[in-house]
């Protein structure tokens, strides 16, 4: 995914505008944006039928532009984006995301090769999985099977179909199994490296372990969630808001089973039958820019959420990024055997 900052114009933009926009960006499109969000697009075709219909230079793009675009999500799942653009016939793809803010471009040519990416990975895969016994007495949760295929090499497989091979396992629990299924990782497509905790670190302290800091942001997954997150949208979007640390989220409902009464002091204000509060949660994904690594403390216990409120705390700039697409943490046995009636519908095999 590219930046669009230089193909964007405004609604009220004149047709010179836009041909200048273009012919700067040489990408043959032009994006409507309104307020940062997309609202359309213009391309070569659009501006030439507006010329037979007598339109002229100084005209408004009123009327001109596409009012509905072909557009994609950012945590659309690259077969689908793929798909649409395919069946749309389009060579570009304008990016937006759960609010319709544009983000960036794809396009549909690069998107058909799979780039190798030099980003590291880090999969969190040392936990006890204590809420799965007795699943996870002999097996550690990483291994565990779901669908034709133990968690954690779905989750390398999804990795490696976008171009990230060097990929880091972080274990603890049971690591001599996690280490002796999976070796070096050639057979999955990967380049695989271990972190050994000798004690229980976290999500973020086992970082601390790294051989030499990273020199480009990494992404770190729990190991024990099953998603179709788009990780290239992910890590483009991470660069795109120049963030120091991104964190996936997921939409949380949480309905109150009562009818709800507003007062103030012994007058009520108004009455609320049953409502239901939205929330954003911690979905289990991160992107964290090299320079975050010396935020966090060697040799002790030290979380995700940690480290997200200590660069808040310090000014540092942090981001969301919203999964729409499947995701399943595996926690209570019953998510286990959701994720196993799922698996092949989602994942195809």
């Amino acid at each position: 995914m590219r930046s669009a900052k230089k193909i964007t114009v405004n609604p009220q933009a004149t047709i010179r505008e836009v041909i200048e926009t273009i012919d700067v960006g040489a990408v043959q499109i032009a994006l409507v944006v309104d307020d940062g969000q997309l609202v359309g697009t213009v391309t070569d075709g659009d501006i030439r039928r507006a010329f037979l219909k007598g339109r002229e230079l100084s005209d408004s793009i009123a009327g001109i532009y596409n009012q509905r675009p072909v557009k994609g999500y950012i945590s659309q799942p690259k077969e689908d984006l793929l798909q649409m653009a395919l069946a749309a016939g389009v060579k570009q793809v304008p990016m937006v995301d759960d609010q319709d803010k544009l983000v960036g471009i794809e396009f549909v040519e690069e998107y058909l090769r799979v780039s190798e990416k030099p980003n590291w990975v880090v999969v969190m895969a040392g936990g006890l999985g204590t809420r799965l016994h007795p699943l996870t007495e002999k097996t550690p949760k990483p291994l565990l099977k779901v669908g034709s295929k133990p968690i954690l090499e779905t989750i390398i497989r999804n990795f490696t179909r976008y171009g990230f091979r060097n990929i880091y396992l972080s274990v603890n629990y049971k690591a001599e199994q996690i280490q002796d299924y999976f070796c070096d990782g050639r057979s999955f497509g990967a380049n695989l490296q271990y972190l050994v905790e000798d004690k229980r670190l976290g999500t973020a302290g086992a970082l601390s372990l790294f051989p030499e800091t990273p020199e480009q942001p990494i992404i770190i997954m729990n190991g024990d969630l099953l998603t179709n997150v788009n990780f290239e949208h992910l890590l483009n979007y991470h660069l795109l808001s120049e963030a120091s640390a991104t964190m996936c989220v997921r939409d949380y409902e949480l309905q109150v089973p009562y009818g709800v009464v507003h007062t103030e002091g012994a007058t009520i204000q108004g009455l609320e039958e049953k409502p239901i509060h939205r929330y954003y949660v911690n979905a289990g994904i991160y992107v964290l820019s090299p320079e975050v690594i010396q935020e966090i403390p060697r040799d002790q216990y030290f979380d995700m959420p940690q480290l997200f409120q200590k660069l808040i705390s310090e000014g540092a700039k942090t981001c969301s990024f919203p999964v729409r697409e499947y995701w399943m943490d595996i926690g209570q046995p019953a998510d286990f055997e959701q994720a196993n009636d799922e698996y092949a519908e989602v994942f195809g095999v």
